[in-house]
């Protein structure tokens, strides 16, 4: 091709975006990609041949259908453009998602940026910079019969708690219900921890809310600090907390006998993940309790395992709150496992 050629179709590309891989599951309206400013490449191969030929002011790359090869992928699609690379995931890849838009020292990160799918396509243009065109973005703002209603739906399913910055109730449940319908056709393993802090309303009653909010953005903090990167923490209401632990692939590699026992036994990591919360957040210092405020806080909860104590977020969430309300009755400050005959985990060799 002659560089006058190249020059051209570069040209024609400039003010486009380039969107990779089935857009159906990113976009609610993807029946009304034509009246954007966009290519679309279904195949991998397309789309980094594209990608070398056009200056595209960004590439969008539908994760569904790529994580066995999302690396390799990347890694091509940064050697064929200079456009910024945003990933689009559903809620059970953002975790993926957000690690591989994370800078390491040294390393060029995988994508620059990631949106959380579905979403409709003047949405994904509107956070595109400005040189992509916004006017050619908003001329497909009018939705299509239906998706009104669900974009509606979607933006009452608030993702974040905002006291702690954690996930919220109704994304934790949505999670873990995508990452175990996940796990049950690639024999991957999910497990719910569901604790509260010990006598909080004690905290509210003689300190103030004010302290009693302190503490609960605390225990997030501390939370996320004890948690693998890829893990779920969430705030389900009041000083109830939730955590989705699951085998990240990209992540976990077990040995064979561990899955072949994935069913009767719980995984060691959430365990040891829990125990260790446990011990920090109760020798946390919090100096807005006075002097006496260090180890005074201590927490109860319960983990439940998919697939072995229930094959449903429902089933899972029943079975780890009835476990709590034991733990309550029997005198707090333990987190038990359910079905374990010694319960407390802290018991557990």
């Amino acid at each position: 091709m002659s560089s006058t050629a190249d020059s051209r179709m570069r040209t024609q590309g400039r003010d486009k975006v380039l969107l990779v891989g089935d857009i159906r599951k990113a976009f609610l309206d993807a029946e009304s990609v034509g009246r954007y400013p966009c290519d679309v490449k279904a195949n991998l191969l397309d789309a980094i041949e594209a990608a070398a030929a056009c200056d595209y002011n960004a590439v969008g790359v539908v994760m569904n259908g790529l994580l066995g090869q999302l690396g390799p992928a990347l890694r091509a699609l940064r050697r064929a453009t200079k456009a910024p690379i945003v990933l689009l995931a559903q809620m059970v890849d953002e975790p993926i998602a957000r690690r591989l838009v994370q800078s390491e020292p040294g390393v060029e990160k995988a994508a620059d940026a990631y949106r959380v799918c579905p979403m409709t396509l003047a949405g994904f243009g509107s956070g595109l910079p400005a040189a992509s065109g916004a006017a050619a973005w908003s001329q497909g703002d009018v939705m299509p019969p239906g998706v009104e209603k669900r974009m509606r739906y979607l933006e009452r399913l608030a993702t974040t708690d905002d006291l702690t910055g954690l996930k919220n109730r109704r994304y934790i449940r949505e999670f873990a219900r995508q990452i175990i319908e996940r796990a049950r056709h690639s024999a991957g393993r999910v497990t719910l921890l569901v604790f509260d802090i010990d006598n909080f309303k004690h905290y509210n009653d003689v300190y103030g809310h004010s302290t009693g909010d302190e503490i609960l953005r605390q225990a997030a903090l501390l939370m996320r600090r004890c948690c693998r990167p890829h893990d779920v923490v969430g705030r389900i209401g009041g000083d109830e907390f939730a955590v989705v632990f699951w085998d990240d692939p990209h992540i976990v590699s077990e040995p064979d006998s561990d899955r072949r026992h994935a069913e009767a036994e719980h995984p060691s990591e959430p365990v040891f993940i829990a125990r260790r919360f446990q011990s920090e957040f109760g020798h946390a210092e919090l100096n807005l309790l006075g002097p006496e405020g260090q180890g005074v806080l201590t927490i109860s909860g319960a983990l439940a395992g998919f697939p072995r104590d229930g094959t449903t977020v429902q089933e899972l969430f029943e079975r780890a709150d009835a476990a709590l309300l034991d733990v309550k009755r029997s005198g707090k400050n333990r987190i038990y496992l359910v079905g374990e005959p010694k319960n407390n985990i802290a018991d557990l060799s």
